[in-house]
């Protein structure tokens, strides 16, 4: 990165995933409540049209080739069940997350699973057609990065 670079604000500030819900109140009882997103805000409109807004902590934009899909898929589900799109959140505890979200109307697709690159992986079919990873980081960072096929562009991939 440029000096130039470093010196500019961020060009983006926030990463904002917009999810059409057609049983808003499930997906709010699921994301908010069984998850634990904390609602940041809440608007209303005419003809009953509602968004709510959680907050889902730090946000990142994971892009995969489709041999790397395929790759998490195998390993964290044993087939391929992703569709394009998959949401994935980091918790602290990913049995207990999943089982409390299985609890609260999610459909299990794979049990938390150690993955290569040191995360425990459950996979979940979530309210509003989302397919959901819950993740828990099993190492630091520069635990996982010392590992075969953990890095940045050029040494390896991520999970």
């Amino acid at each position: 990165m440029t000096s130039d670079a470093a010196d500019r604000p961020p060009a983006v500030r926030q990463l904002r995933l917009v999810v059409e819900a057609e049983d808003y109140q499930a997906a709010v009882a699921f994301f908010r409540d069984a998850l634990g997103l904390p609602e940041e805000a809440a608007f209303t409109g005419d003809g009953d049209a509602r968004v709510m807004i959680l907050d889902a902590g730090r946000a990142t934009l994971e892009i995969a080739n489709p041999a790397q899909k395929r790759m998490i898929d195998e390993v964290e589900v044993g087939r391929q069940v992703a569709p394009r799109i998959r949401v994935a959140f980091e918790v602290d505890d990913a049995r207990a997350a999943t089982d409390r979200l299985v609890a609260a109307g999610a459909e299990q697709v794979a049990p938390p699973t150690v993955t290569p690159w040191q995360s425990l992986n459950a996979r979940l079919d979530a309210p509003a057609d989302l397919h959901i990873t819950v993740f828990e980081e099993l190492g630091s960072q520069d635990e996982r990065a010392a590992l075969d096929g953990f890095g940045t562009e050029g040494r390896g991939a991520s999970g």
